[in-house]
């Protein structure tokens, strides 16, 4: 078979599967989301929320990290979809919204080891 034909079917073959992919946008807020847990304090703070809600002060002595960096992780991790936050007088606890995550990271670390 010549070339240009095995291109021209390889192109056909990939444009049938282009056709039941995502769109760009949502590649592009997977990809946001991806970014959230790109990060290790991100991955430990999930990892800390995994068994209970917490309050930040309770993860920032764990992480030993000021309490800025600490809001600021979780923010991301919030904006992405992975916690929510609760205030309670001065207090402020957060939880994973979905406890799969931590199952999917699970086999996620497994699979790159």
């Amino acid at each position: 078979m010549p070339i240009d034909e095995i291109k021209e079917e390889h192109v056909k073959k990939l444009r049938e599967l282009e056709k039941n992919l995502p769109t760009i946008e949502e590649f592009e807020d997977y990809s946001e989301k991806l970014k959230a847990l790109s990060d290790p304090t991100r991955l430990k703070i999930l990892y800390l929320l995994s068994d209970d809600n917490c309050c930040t002060c309770s993860i920032q002595e764990i992480l030993n990290k000021p309490q800025s960096n600490i809001s600021h992780h979780l923010k991301i991790l919030k904006n992405a979809g992975f916690v929510e936050s609760k205030k309670d007088g001065i207090w402020v606890y957060h939880k994973i919204k979905d406890k799969k995550i931590i199952n999917l990271l699970n086999e996620l670390i497994e699979q790159i080891k």
